[in-house]
Formats: structure tokens, sequence, C-alpha cells
């Protein structure tokens, strides 16, 4: 490969770094502004919607454009997303507590565990699936669901990449604040956007044939 062409492919990469870490910045900024509880749900469903737009090859102003999508987006993205982060919280803490118990809990600790999967899954497909389709409110927690059963090796895969984002966080906890999140949520847009795509095909195709 020519130099010319390595450099550029070197550029291209950090280009699409420090995207990553802008757009951590922003869903920090903007979560903490709403004081967390309150900015979570708008700064998830803003970050889901720059990212798309990303993707699409769309230009914009960075925060103004954020900021619109936060403020638009501030009731229903959290009534979207706040149930959701409850649960979690809920099936963690149930599972801390379980494995405190020791084996005598391990039946109800598996069963916690799985729950947690299974959330993490539907939780997966959620912020792409709102930003890029139209449904009523409560159409988006059924329709990702019907996702993540019905497209398992692109569940398994959206898991894996959650997983390994997550172990790169613990393990190098600068990572963390400078782009775990921005990075799942970048990862996240890009591989369900082709998932979308697919399916969508192939629904197209079926209904053709």
């Amino acid at each position: 490969m020519s130099h010319p062409a390595m450099s550029m492919k070197v550029q291209a990469v950090c280009s699409e770094i420090f995207w990553v870490a802008r757009l951590n910045l922003l869903w920090i900024v903007f979560t903490l502004l709403g004081g967390v509880v309150l900015g979570l749900g708008p700064a998830t469903v803003a970050a889901y919607t720059l990212a798309r737009r990303h993707h699409r090859h769309e230009s914009f102003q960075v925060w103004a454009a954020f900021w619109s999508v936060y403020r638009r987006e501030f009731v229903r993205a959290s009534l979207l997303v706040l149930p959701l982060v409850l649960a979690a919280t809920v099936l963690a803490g149930n599972y801390l507590y379980l494995s405190a118990l020791g084996s005598g809990a391990g039946a109800l600790r598996a069963v916690t565990y799985v729950a947690l999967v299974a959330l993490a899954a539907v939780g997966a497909y959620l912020g792409p699936l709102y930003v890029h389709y139209e449904l009523p409110l409560w159409g988006y927690i059924p329709k990702a669901s019907l996702l993540a059963l019905t497209r398992p090796a692109s569940t398994v895969l959206l898991l894996f990449v959650l997983a390994a984002i997550v172990f790169a966080a613990t393990t190098v906890p600068a990572l963390a604040p400078l782009v775990s999140v921005g990075a799942w949520i970048y990862l996240n847009t890009w591989l369900c956007l082709r998932f979308f795509a697919e399916n969508e095909a192939r629904l197209l195709a079926k209904g053709n044939s």
C-alpha cells in the first residue's frame, strides 16, 4: 500500500476516534445538565440521532444539533429510556445481593443473570430503532424485543461488542470517561443500521416473491 493511501486511512481512523470522543463528551455534559436522571434519556437519544446522521454522512453543527434533539425529546426520551434503566438497576442490584448469599442462591442468580442479558439485548436495539423508525412510543420495546429474538446472530454480535467495550473500560478505567459510551453508541448505531437495511431488503424480497 502506498504511503499517501496509508496516511489517508490513518487520518480517517483518527477522525472517527475524535468523533467518538466528542460524542462521548456531549453525552456526559447533557446527561449532567439534566441532573443525570432527567438528562439520561434525552442525552442518549440525541447521541443516537447524531450517530445516525454521522453514519449517513450528513453535515451538521454538532453542539447545536445535539441541543436541538435534547430539548425536543426531553420528555419522550425519558419515558423510553428510564424504565429500562430502572429495570437494569433493580436486576443488577438483585444479582449482586444474590451473589453475596453464596451458592445457596445460585439458581436465582442464574435467572437474574439471564434476565439482565435479555434486557441488554433489547436495549441494544432500542436506541437505533427509536432514531431510525417512527413508531408509537409504546411500540419500540416490543419491536426491539422481536428483533432480539428473531435475529439471534445480530443480537449475539451486539452483546459481544457491548461486552468488549465494558471489558476495555474496566481494564483501562481512563477509557470510561473518554470514549466508552460514545464508542458503544457509534458502533451500536453502525451495526443496527446495517441490520435494519438487511431486514428491510429481506422483507421486500419476501413481499415480491
